[in-house]
């Protein structure tokens, strides 16, 4: 079962955010699980996107927008591999997977916070907002939780309303819920 400390923030260098990245070159693939198809993306560093194909071609044209100039090949990779591992309750990464991301240095905190939230738990923004340092700030944490780039493997599914709804969620609420009770009865077993 992974937790906050199987994965790696790796930020992107501003050689490689350049030209709208147009020095990288990322391999995607979908992949089948048990929430719907997914497209994983991969730079030599690290994963850079992970995304629900809610309808067909949308999500590869998002992961398009975010790099606008990259070199995309669709092609399975051994990190996009080892990004499966997230669904795979036996299988623990022997070292940390690198996701390699952009973002403001606001978003880099918010993210990082993220990956902190324990599989089976959840959080809320104003608490996400205490832990980044800007205790009012809970609207921009939710727009930093909301612009997740890998989403699953950065847990911005695990950030609920402080009343304990489950809120909104980029790939469908019922989605974010799944995805919660899944993780739930993994930490039970």
């Amino acid at each position: 079962m992974l937790q906050y400390n199987h994965f790696q923030i790796v930020r992107m260098t501003p050689d490689e955010l350049r030209n709208d990245c147009s020095t990288l070159s990322i391999r995607y693939s979908f992949y089948e699980t048990p929430f719907g198809k997914i497209v994983i993306a991969a730079t030599e560093k690290g994963i850079c996107y992970l995304g629900f194909d809610y309808k067909e071609g949308d999500v590869v044209q998002e992961m398009k927008n975010l790099y606008p100039e990259a070199n995309f090949s669709e092609q399975k990779d051994d990190m996009q591999e080892k990004a499966l591992a997230f669904f795979d309750e036996k299988q623990t990464p022997s070292e940390p997977i690198p996701l390699h991301i952009k973002g403001t240095a606001f978003q880099m905190q918010v993210w990082e916070a993220l990956l902190h939230v324990p599989m089976g738990e959840v959080s809320n923004y104003g608490n996400i907002s205490i832990q980044v340092g800007h205790p009012n700030a809970f609207r921009a944490v939710g727009s930093a939780v909301g612009d997740n780039p890998v989403s699953l493997l950065i847990p911005c599914h695990r950030i609920i309303t402080a009343s304990g709804a489950i809120g909104q969620y980029h790939w469908g609420s019922e989605r974010k819920a799944a995805i919660l009770e899944w993780e739930k009865q993994i930490i039970n077993k």
